[in-house]
């Protein structure tokens, strides 16, 4: 399938889930994160979830990396050049909507691509052979190849793998894993 399809529809099935699914399936994808080995990294990036696309919340996740004395990275998007600034999320921190409703830090400090050593990666959707389909605007494909190679790739879904997504270009980059409710895919 391609991935305008692929996105339309998956859009359509996260807006048939309820408050309390969101919740109930967030937390499962918490707890199926404790039993990846990353917990010996450091810096960990984390989305920020836009509720109104009914995203993961992941509150649950900032929870744990929080009690985990992880250093938690979160980004700021340039709409015009369609990359990322990542600041060090602090109690000085504050954080707020753009006008996509994306949650972003105003300011702070700047943490450079080659600290991150664990991304985790919103998305709509993904396929068996670690492809992802985003919104489409490509911020995390340019984020994640300027990255170190070993930065490990965490993708977080409420849905199973898509068999194959087609016409996958060579700027996108592959999850290491996809984390769900059920379970774990590794590829």
């Amino acid at each position: 399938m391609n991935k305008k399809f692929i996105r339309q529809k998956a859009k359509v099935e996260r807006q048939k889930l309820s408050q309390e699914e969101i919740e109930d399936k967030s937390l499962a994808i918490a707890n199926q994160l404790l039993r990846l080995n990353i917990w010996d990294k450091l810096y960990f990036h984390l989305f920020l979830t836009i509720e109104e696309q009914k995203e993961i919340n992941t509150e649950y996740i900032l929870q744990i990396l929080a009690g985990k004395d992880k250093e938690i990275v979160i980004s700021k998007c340039d709409f015009a050049t369609l990359g990322m600034t990542h600041f060090l999320l602090t109690d000085a921190t504050k954080i707020k909507k753009n006008r996509y409703n994306i949650p972003e830090p105003i300011d702070g400090l700047e943490v450079p691509n080659a600290k991150i050593d664990v991304v985790f990666v919103p998305l709509l959707a993904y396929d068996k052979q670690g492809n992802r389909v985003g919104y489409g605007k490509g911020f995390y494909d340019k984020f994640l190849s300027k990255c170190k190679p070993e930065t490990i790739k965490i993708g977080l879904s409420f849905f199973s793998p898509e068999e194959k997504i087609e016409a996958v270009l060579e700027s996108d980059v592959k999850l290491d894993f996809c984390v769900t409710p059920e379970g774990i895919f590794e590829f």
